[in-house]
């Protein structure tokens, strides 16, 4: 890995079950580094708690696993270290988080927007796609596409790398394949 793959942000998105979080996984080994897993989700009923199990069982003890469901920019000022890689999964259920906590989103996002920028070490970040089916019955849903849709976009702007994963197959967005608008 050259030093410049080392500075690198990725951000791996797509739908529910699409593939990206085990697509996150295979970068993040690859890398050889230290692998450090920060887990967004939380744990509010049986179902949720077996698939956090059934995720770090997954995984192994090779990664070190962080839980953390809001100040994941503290965590990155933290964790980052030359020697390590860090996959944060998943940004959806960060802003969930932050949405039902009555946090500051546009705050919140400008504090992760400013951590991305300034890392030393490789970062993958996974988030969902939600703005691709029907539009939701209710505020708080619409509201949460919205918010999402926005976060994506301002990661995309931000981050190095952009893959978008649909049925396991990984699509490189960004750098490759930008269009030219101009034409």
């Amino acid at each position: 890995m050259t030093q410049s793959d080392r500075r690198r942000s990725t951000l791996v998105f797509g739908g529910a079950r699409s593939g990206k979080s085990t697509f996150a996984e295979h970068l993040a080994v690859k890398s050889g580094l230290e692998k450090v897993y920060v887990a967004t989700g939380a744990a509010f009923d049986t179902e949720m708690a077996d698939r956090i199990a059934m995720h770090k069982d997954q995984r192994g003890p090779a990664w070190v696993t962080i839980e953390e469901q809001l100040d994941i920019a503290g965590v990155l000022a933290r964790e980052v270290q030359p020697e390590r890689i860090i996959l944060l999964d998943c940004l959806t259920l960060w802003l969930s988080n932050l949405m039902f906590a009555g946090k500051d989103i546009a705050q919140e996002t400008a504090r992760l927007i400013e951590a991305v920028r300034s890392l030393q070490s490789p970062c993958i970040f996974v988030s969902n796609e939600v703005g691709m089916g029907i539009v939701p019955e209710n505020r708080l849903s619409r509201s949460f596409r919205d918010e999402q849709g926005r976060l994506n976009q301002t990661m995309a702007e931000c981050c190095d790398q952009v893959v978008f994963v649909a049925a396991g197959q990984p699509l490189l967005l960004k750098p490759n394949h930008q269009p030219d608008i101009e034409s």
